[in-house]
């Protein structure tokens, strides 16, 4: 039997038909089109809770691209297991010439490349990767010499100095669908087939425009509906990096300034990979933590009697989503009052955010415990109470997530008390410290 000849274009990050820089090159060139999507066996056994919205999320979206790829004569592959023999199976039901995707700059992400790319060379096909979900990476901004910066300020400057109109044009992509191969439809594996259920969070929409204006006045008040929510398509790809960044450029810096540090700490995992699970600075990791169980379940649950913290936890463990400005006092508290390692809380936001981002999750931590790239002393301790007063001084925030707050027989004592927590957070860090 003859096997038909195509180019394969691979979805990963990048979850949308329009302005897509892989999808448009494999578009372009001289085979017809196979889309595939892989729900991977590896990724998905990691996750605890059946119900991860993400995966739910994730789903609807494949089903979204099946649909426009249904309605250009063509569909989607999407298979569930390892990439490595879903690749195979491929390998072995066609004659691939080239495979085509966007860069992915994660840990395991790199390692299944660096395999696959094994595999492609021994079956004589290509595998062309291209940038899509960043306007620059790994080294396309250093110091002068070569090297990269470890500080957000000269790093945005030289980013801001580099950008022109080349890195945000769009690829038109959505004009070449003609070229898709055409195929008979195929079902997508279910949530149950893969043993999850679907998940009853809301996703946040694609509606960004509004809130540019007035961002960066009102961006810290955690009771206004002020940020735009829209860091869970970033992650996923539904929407095109190059149109934020146009949309920001010219209406808010300050809204600019949040996608550059998510390029900034991009470039620092790619730079330093072992920050993913270790401290940036080797010298933290000699901090004496707590780690006191009891105390970490309540900082989950939302329960230490903070009330900026225990309705930041609460947001999340209900909506998948925590106000940014919440996210600094909340992993602030739990690496500082409690001292518990910063990588308890990473893995739990890990889990529970709808836009977990390995480097920017990884990053924020790392900041507040002091530890990362671009941090102040490690004295600097956010005090949750002078949070509220300045940024929910009407408890707006506070009394949404808690409702039980004016009740003292309801609502927890402090777990802690700051001013002593504060001192013994000083005291332990400089006993790490002591010997660099």
């Amino acid at each position: 039997m003859v096997k038909d000849s195509i180019n394969i274009f691979w979805f990963r990050r990048d979850l949308r038909i329009a302005d897509n820089a892989a999808l448009f090159y494999a578009l372009k060139a001289d085979k017809p089109v196979l889309p595939l999507f892989i729900f991977d066996k590896s990724i998905l056994d990691k996750l605890e809770d059946k119900d991860d919205a993400r995966l739910t999320f994730l789903h609807q979206e494949v089903e979204k691209l099946k649909t426009e790829c249904i309605n250009n004569h063509s569909d989607i592959h999407v298979a569930y297991g390892l990439p490595l023999q879903i690749w195979q199976n491929l390998i072995d039901t066609y004659t691939i010439t080239a495979v085509f995707t966007n860069h992915d700059y994660e840990p395991y992400a790199i390692q299944r490349d660096s395999e696959l790319a094994k595999l492609f060379a021994q079956n004589n096909i290509a595998f062309n990767t291209y940038k899509d979900q960043t306007i620059f990476e790994k080294d396309e901004v250093t110091k002068d010499d070569g090297k990269p910066y470890v500080v957000f300020t000269p790093y945005k400057r030289k980013w801001l100095e580099k950008l022109n109109a080349y890195y945000l044009k769009p690829y038109p992509s959505e004009k070449l669908l003609a070229n898709l191969y055409h195929t008979k439809t195929n079902a997508i594996p279910s949530l149950q087939t893969m043993g999850f259920v679907k998940s009853t969070l809301a996703f946040p929409d694609k509606v960004f425009a509004p809130i540019l204006k007035n961002y960066a006045t009102h961006r810290d008040f955690p009771a206004k509906d002020a940020t735009s929510r829209i860091s869970l398509h970033l992650r996923f790809g539904t929407l095109s990096i190059r149109q934020l960044v146009n949309a920001a450029k010219n209406v808010s810096e300050v809204w600019l300034s949040e996608l550059i540090w998510r390029d900034f700490y991009f470039a620092i995992l790619w730079h330093f990979p072992h920050s993913a699970t270790q401290s940036f600075r080797p010298e933290y990791d000699k901090i004496k933590w707590r780690n006191n169980l009891q105390e970490f379940e309540a900082w989950c649950a939302g329960k230490t009697g903070y009330p900026m913290v225990d309705a930041g936890m609460r947001e999340l463990n209900h909506t998948g989503f925590m106000h940014n400005r919440v996210r600094m006092v909340v992993a602030s508290f739990l690496s500082k009052h409690l001292l518990i390692d910063w990588r308890w809380g990473e893995r739990y936001f890990a889990r529970k955010l709808l836009d977990f981002e390995l480097s920017s999750n990884v990053g924020g931590w790392q900041w507040a415990a002091g530890s990362g790239v671009d941090a102040a002393p490690y004295f600097r301790i956010f005090n949750p109470a002078e949070q509220i007063k300045k940024f929910d001084k009407d408890l707006q925030y506070v009394k949404k997530w808690i409702p039980e707050f004016n009740d003292v027989f309801k609502y927890p004592k402090p777990i802690v008390n700051h001013k002593e927590a504060r001192e013994r957070c000083l005291r332990v860090y400089k006993e790490g410290l002591s010997d660099f």
